[in-house]
């Protein structure tokens, strides 16, 4: 009864953790699962549906122990620290890996992973705050904050999988919204401190890059965020601020001092997630957290020993085929992600004949703006304008710098001074020096601000017939876009295109099920009976 109804701290942990490994060492003992001899009706209420489950098998007792024990150090670590979550993901991850999944719709192989990696996601978080207090480095930041999103990533994969939506009905939208704007404010946040990093290393162009994709994801972060408390939306405003007023800073300080070429997001290195926390493991036979086994002397413990260590290597087992199969994964989501294939659409040519939406997109923003052309035109050549008088200016300073020297060393021949030594002119005064070396300094800029000023013409010349195409008629931007006239071959060739990507997710369908097969014969695998029955001498 103490174990249903726990106390909301840490002692209620304690206890739901005695009692679990006193069932633990039950179970080994006494024949209380499915359709065994000592079985009894064991009943809980399933966390969503709200419905009574009633299971004559004692794993289910230690499966719903272990549930709340996670649930309960999830409830802690919210208002104690990231000990408490990866604890929790300790507990559904042995709870995941140890028992059936089949109990009851809230220990379904999703819903534990999900669970799993909001407590890892939220444990992380605590240690990217802690890092950023500490002003940690900017880089070491940035990937820690890429492994919350990497994290919480896994989370919505596993709230976007079909099962998992029916069980969870209308909260499902709810959670998948909020880890979504998670997401995308934590990968605000890795681009932020990869902005900074590129700040210190004066890579002025990548900085502006950075910033731009941090105001980018925060802005659809804070599109997601309708809806959320108060305090969120602070924390997103005061965020907005930060980055806002970076990128801003950034963007003007290379238009007008550094001239840096902005690279292309995708061109730069993506960040790596810093995995600094773990799903902390359940031992049920440590004595310290248990007490001390009360059904010692129902069994010889060294069966109970012997089927331990069984049951860990059946885990190891699972846990390498499982590692050996999202390695797999991992590799071929990045190859299809690469090749960018939708086995649906791969041979729908019907799509050419249509102008892209993104392409419709920019054709409307330069239709409300049709002077943009000729404003665009008009502009470089008023800046042409102002470069021809700027280098007139500097030329005729120039020229009356090297008139004032020459005076200058005509009034010192008259004065009498000492002449220079041979080939050489006679240093001008300071005040001169000082005006002929800031002329320098701004001739050396013009020169500059002349490579710019081609470098844009260049760029205007290269894409201003696209600018006006696009500007123009939808019909003439339909009829410049190309459309692919394909041979049977060519035809041939998608056909077996896509009976290849076909092939693809059947071997994704047969890695699940040997997943699921795999499961199923490491819970049925249960040599228990034999151990108990076994004489100690004999066991190995």
């Amino acid at each position: 009864q103490s174990a249903v109804n726990v106390p909301r701290d840490f002692e209620g942990c304690s206890t739901l953790r005695k009692y679990f490994g006193q069932l633990h060492y039950l179970q080994s003992r006494i024949p209380m699962g499915a359709e065994q001899e000592a079985a009894v009706p064991i009943a809980w209420t399933e966390i969503f549906s709200g419905k009574t489950v009633t299971h004559e098998d004692i794993k289910y007792e230690q499966a719903c122990i272990l549930y709340n024990l996670g649930a309960l150090h999830s409830m802690l670590g919210a208002m104690d620290k990231r000990v408490s979550e990866e604890c929790a993901a300790g507990a559904f991850t042995y709870l995941r890996d140890h028992f059936p999944h089949s109990y009851s719709v809230d220990m379904s192989h999703q819903i534990l992973n999900l669970n799993i990696n909001l407590m890892l996601g939220q444990a992380q978080e605590c240690l990217l705050e802690k890092s950023m207090l500490d002003n940690r480095k900017s880089f070491l930041v940035a990937r820690i904050s890429a492994q919350v999103v990497d994290y919480y990533k896994e989370a919505c994969r596993a709230l976007e999988n079909s099962e998992t939506a029916s069980l969870l009905g209308k909260i499902q939208k709810d959670w998948k919204k909020l880890v979504q704007m998670k997401i995308y404010y934590f990968a605000a946040v890795a681009h932020l401190h990869m902005g900074k990093q590129a700040e210190e290393q004066q890579k002025f162009g990548e900085r502006v890059i950075y910033f731009q994709s941090a105001l980018d994801k925060l802005n659809e972060a804070i599109k997601l965020a309708k809806g959320q408390p108060e305090t969120v939306q602070e924390a997103l405003r005061f965020t907005m601020d930060v980055i806002g007023g970076k990128y801003n800073s950034a963007k003007k300080d290379n238009d007008f001092i550094y001239h840096e070429a902005v690279p292309a997001l995708d061109t730069l290195q993506s960040v790596k997630g810093a995995p600094l926390v773990k799903a902390l493991p359940v031992n049920p036979t440590d004595p310290a957290v248990t007490g001390p086994d009360i059904f010692a002397k129902l069994v010889p413990m060294a069966a109970h020993e012997a089927s331990s260590l069984y049951s860990e290597e059946k885990a190891k087992l699972l846990r390498d085929v499982m590692a050996k199969i999202e390695a797999k994964n991992e590799v071929l989501d990045q190859f299809m992600d690469s090749m960018q294939l939708d086995p649906e659409t791969v041979d729908n040519l019907d799509m050419y004949s249509h102008i892209p939406p993104i392409l419709m997109e920019k054709c409307a923003a330069l239709s409300v703006r049709p002077d943009t052309v000729k404003n665009l035109v008009q502009s470089m050549q008023v800046l042409s304008g102002v470069f021809t008088d700027v280098e007139a200016s500097l030329k005729e300073i120039r020229d009356l710098l090297e008139e004032d020297e020459a005076q200058e060393r005509k009034l010192q021949e008259l004065l009498g001074k000492v002449p220079p030594p041979q080939g050489s002119s006679p240093p001008p005064s300071p005040g001169l020096a000082e005006v002929s070396k800031e002329c320098s300094k701004y001739m050396e800029v013009h020169e500059k601000a002349s490579f710019t000023n081609t470098e844009l013409h260049k760029a205007m010349n290269l894409h201003i017939g696209n600018l006006r195409l696009l500007s123009g008629p939808l019909e003439q931007v339909r009829a410049a876009l190309p459309s692919p006239t394909l041979t049977e071959d060519d035809k041939q060739v998608l056909q077996n295109l896509k009976r290849i990507l076909g092939k693809v997710q059947e071997m994704r369908d047969q890695r699940m099920s040997l997943e699921q097969q795999l499961r199923e014969m490491i819970q049925k695998d249960d040599i228990t009976t034999s151990l108990v029955t076994t004489d100690r001498s004999e066991m190995k």
